[in-house]
């Protein structure tokens, strides 16, 4: 049998052997971090940075529902964790920084940051910094610590709003207890409502929204208004007037807009009949170079507080050119179809609306539910398996759903829809579908038919309680699934997407409060909340 016994060594003889392996490991230590030092680092994608950033977690970035439960399973903790989380997505998301110039000082008595208004802390950073560096200091030093002030104060802000929110969250009200003159949101088309109204008026007062001005038109601030695109053309066009929360300072600001169109990009840059969007994607991928080298906003968190607007197919394609837009950056796509990289923890999926003339005249309301005399209803093209199998199903099948590949001469496509007591929306090539906005304008119950599609604003609306969802596979059951829902549930459903309406209007003039492009806002807002940026 073979006993070990421990080692034991002469004490003399123990510390020279510490000696011998301790003084090489702290002096290949020094070689080493002085060579790092030295190393130059792009500007685009840097070596390292002097920032971190890190999910927050605050609450399920999926949906603004109740803590409580969740609490009740997996214990309180003071940085809430989203059940959906993606590990992978997270692992991504956290960047740790090198060492930074020179740590700021911190203020005596734990004053609290988000009081501070004045400059008042940054004068008195830059006079320490002055004194320790001599006459003249360290310029690009003292612009370094101004920096951290000002984003200490952006993020004290962002924690406070992160408290109260989480705050409401607990109440798990179906009626918000908040005061407002326009509206208050309440019934269980809400996740939590309580939450959701205390979050948009925490976003009213403190988000703000910085675009770039680099770039010319027509591929940057721009978008067409009238086409199945409208969403993109009039998001850019009100956040270029100032309509939605801009400022023009980028050191007050909480998130960057990077305005370049996909659709007009296509327009001007894409070749018929070209295998290959190259052009396409390289002009992305310089416009984040510009963008990264002018400004150090991108940097300091590799994009996690930045994002881009697309509703065209290939928005999701062209943001791989840059690895950090698609990975870490907020993008809010019509094409928001998990298969295909859409993380709905950072990613924001936007309302497809098909504007034919630019506003949305006509097209709001519709006749009582007594007076809807088709079960449900779908025209559309042979675009992608979906369409083909609900087609090949239920095309001249059923006179109680109405399926048409082309709808005839004789009816009208809005008159058919206000007719209808549930209208179709099967996934095309892509996963989004103006059906959907259409079929809510309309008061028609939306059918989602598709796979990996996230519905938008999924964080605060709960689409179960106002809208039916079908799986590919159970198409030839449509029928079945609609007849079973009661006449009382169905009346319930209908005033659901009377009340939901609101969220999905397009106002003529200035955006209105909780309308779409302010949804649309607000989603933006809790992905912002959901990352910190860090010294």
């Amino acid at each position: 049998m073979w006993s070990f016994k421990k080692l034991q060594l002469p004490s003399f003889l123990s510390t020279n052997l510490a000696l011998l392996v301790f003084i090489p490991l702290v002096l290949f230590s020094i070689i080493a971090c002085t060579l790092i030092g030295q190393q130059s680092s792009s500007s685009f994608v840097p070596f390292s940075s002097v920032w971190k950033w890190k999910s927050i977690g605050i609450f399920n970035s999926y949906s603004l529902r109740s803590l409580s439960s969740y609490e009740e399973q997996h214990g309180a903790s003071s940085s809430f964790t989203s059940p959906f989380n993606n590990n992978l997505f997270h692992e991504n998301l956290v960047v740790e920084e090198e060492s930074i110039p020179h740590q700021p000082p911190q203020k005596e008595g734990g004053e609290d940051i988000e009081r501070d208004e004045s400059n008042e802390g940054e004068e008195e950073i830059e006079k320490d910094i002055s004194n320790e560096g001599g006459e003249h200091g360290d310029n690009e030093t003292k612009e370094v610590l101004k920096m951290y002030r000002r984003l200490e104060r952006l993020e004290a802000i962002l924690a406070k709003s992160r408290s109260s929110i989480r705050e409401a969250a607990r109440n798990g009200s179906m009626i918000s207890n908040h005061h407002d003159p326009d509206y208050v949101p309440q019934g269980p088309m809400y996740h939590n409502a309580n939450s959701f109204h205390w979050s948009y008026l925490e976003m009213e007062k403190n988000f703000k929204v910085y675009v770039y001005e680099e770039g010319e038109p027509p591929i940057f601030h721009n978008g067409p208004c009238r086409s199945i695109y409208s969403t993109e053309g009039r998001f850019i066009h009100e956040m270029e007037r100032g309509s939605l929360y801009r400022t023009k300072n980028p050191d007050e600001a909480l998130v960057y807009f990077l305005p370049f169109s996909v659709v007009v990009m296509v327009q001007y840059l894409f070749v018929p009949g070209a295998h290959d969007m190259h052009a396409l994607g390289r002009t992305v991928a310089d416009y984040v170079k510009v963008i990264s080298e002018r400004h150090s906003f991108w940097n300091r968190s590799l994009g996690a507080d930045h994002f881009m607007l697309s509703c065209h197919d290939w928005g999701p394609h062209l943001t791989s050119y840059v690895p950090h837009l698609f990975n870490t950056s907020i993008r809010v796509l019509c094409n928001a179809n998990t298969s295909e990289g859409f993380n709905p923890l950072k990613d924001v999926s936007l309302p497809e609306i098909n504007l034919k003339t630019g506003d949305i005249k006509g097209l709001i309301g519709g006749p009582s539910p007594s007076r809807r005399s088709i079960l449900a209803f779908f025209a559309g093209g042979l675009h992608g398996n979906i369409r083909h199998h609900l087609l090949e199903q239920w095309k001249g099948k059923d006179e109680d759903m109405l399926v048409y590949e082309k709808l005839p001469n004789d009816k009208s496509y809005e008159t058919m829809l206000k007719n209808s007591r549930f209208c179709l929306c099967p996934s095309g090539y892509e996963v989004a579908s103006p059906r959907v906005v259409e079929a809510i304008y309309a008061e028609c119950i939306p059918v989602l038919i598709s796979d990996n599609y996230v519905p938008p604003f999924s964080d605060v609306l709960n689409w179960n309680a106002f809208s039916v969802t079908i799986g590919v596979k159970d198409i030839p059951n449509i029928k079945k699934i609609l007849m079973s829902i009661s006449q009382s549930q169905y009346l319930r459903m209908h005033r659901r997407v009377k009340q939901v309406q609101r969220h999905f209007v397009i106002n003529d003039g200035s955006p209105k409060r909780f309308d779409l492009l302010n949804m649309i806002v607000h989603s933006i807002w809790l992905r912002r909340l959901n990352i910190r940026v860090q010294e």
